[in-house]
């Protein structure tokens, strides 16, 4: 269970949209990428795959770029990795289960994919307003000082 570097920058790339969503202007794919570090040609590929599947809207002109298609929060974290990864890896697993496996493989199995189920409950009940809220919440913690 690891996020993939795909996920996560699709991920930092609608976290800097959710940030802008407020103002409602669009921003270029240069913009999200200095803000992310991210490679631009990566996160030009990445951009696409989120707006064929809703994630984002796209605007052309000078002052074109990208957009949320969404409220910040009604996007979950699951929704975007699952976009961008383009599978369901607890219902492929469930699926691709042998009829005829052991009783120790069974179990083993049935432990997995509640862990599967448990990951993907904690990513689909995440937000990227959830997102914005936390790293806007740390931001302010690690600025503090004291005397």
């Amino acid at each position: 269970m690891e996020l993939s570097l795909k996920s996560e920058y699709a991920i930092l790339a609608m976290l800097e949209l959710a940030h802008n969503y407020a103002i409602a202007q669009p921003l270029q794919i240069r913009q999200i990428a200095n803000q992310q570090s991210i490679p631009d040609r990566y996160l030009e590929q990445l951009l696409a795959t989120l707006k064929r599947q809703g994630l984002v809207k796209s605007q052309r002109g000078s002052k074109g770029g990208y957009i949320l298609a969404r409220e910040p929060r009604e996007i979950s974290l699951l929704e975007i990795i699952r976009g961008i990864e383009g599978n369901d890896p607890i219902s492929e697993q469930k699926n691709g289960k042998p009829t005829n496996e052991s009783a120790s493989l069974s179990v083993i199995r049935e432990v997995w994919e509640s862990s599967q189920t448990a990951a993907a409950n904690v990513l689909a009940s995440c937000t990227l307003k959830d997102l914005c809220n936390r790293q806007q919440q740390r931001q302010v913690t690690t600025s503090m000082y004291y005397i």
